[in-house]
């Protein structure tokens, strides 16, 4: 939603302006079509030539989530403590092995099916269950399941970061492909010498829209986009450092309620729970 808000603030601010002092816009939407073509082809063919096929997947997948709102909220975080304070609860309760059926099969869990928002969450259930598995095996210490966590993160980290700097190449390349349509123009205007001089203005100032609009393109619409990609992708990995946080602070010892305070702590400030939300969210969930 921003996203566009955005997009349509800029294209009024630069285009009212141009406008309301005296400029011309035909000549602008005259040479439109043509460098726009230009430039998105000359970037599209360079970001397919510069990507592996697993990337480019990505991100589109990523300038798809772009336009919709974010999926981690303090409701979402919420939900998340709460079942990790469940299955936590009934492992302490009832000894490791009783979770061993939770984790083997997350799906048909009455505690993983409690909570939907993250119950259904493949990665979210994944990446729980791989590391209660290894706590309920009794074979990894808590030092070496943080340092299994942190590498998977990491992965995770540099997979999402990919598409990100995949688009920011874009960006950093548009300008020059707006300076390749002007040279192209400036050549077709060239071959045009013999021409009155109004029709030689109006090629050049076609020629000169191709600069004009890579920079646009890439300052107000490509990298923005980026930044937005980048965000959510620290959003994701923000889940999976509650989770880890959560779990290790469990296998030092820690009850329950004081491990999920341990995640909560983690969180950005404006999707933290309170102290008080949490407690009253997770005895309500009882």
């Amino acid at each position: 939603m921003f996203v566009l808000v955005g997009w349509a603030l800029a294209m009024v601010c630069i285009f009212g302006v141009y406008i309301f002092h005296g400029g011309n816009i035909s000549v602008v939407l005259h040479a439109l079509p043509f460098e726009m073509i230009t430039i998105f082809g000359a970037a599209a063919g360079a970001f397919l030539a510069n990507n592996q096929m697993k990337v480019i997947k990505a991100t589109l997948a990523g300038l798809g989530k772009c336009f919709k709102g974010s999926k981690f909220s303090k409701a979402r975080y919420m939900e998340l403590l709460a079942l990790l304070y469940d299955i936590l609860q009934k492992a302490r309760k009832e000894g490791l092995m009783s979770i061993e059926k939770d984790v083997e099969e997350p799906h048909s869990s009455a505690i993983f099916q409690k909570y939907a928002v993250v119950g259904n969450d493949h990665h979210v259930v994944e990446f729980i269950t791989d590391y209660l598995r290894m706590m309920v095996s009794g074979n990894l210490n808590a030092h070496e399941i943080e340092s299994l966590m942190d590498s998977e993160i990491e992965t995770h980290h540099n997979e999402e970061h990919a598409a990100v700097a995949a688009i920011a190449r874009v960006a950093g390349g548009l300008p020059a492909f707006g300076i390749v349509a002007a040279v192209l123009g400036v050549v077709n205007t060239m071959g045009s010498v013999g021409q009155p001089p109004a029709v030689l203005g109006g090629m050049i100032g076609s020629a000169l829209v191709g600069t004009f609009l890579g920079i646009l393109l890439a300052y107000a619409f490509v990298e923005p986009l980026g930044g937005l990609m980048e965000q959510k992708m620290e959003d994701a990995s923000k889940e999976l450092q509650c989770i880890k946080t959560t779990l290790l602070a469990s296998m030092q010892g820690y009850a329950p309620q004081v491990a999920v305070e341990f995640g909560r702590k983690v969180l950005y400030s404006g999707d933290r729970p309170t102290f008080g939300e949490l407690e009253s969210h997770v005895k309500g969930k009882k």
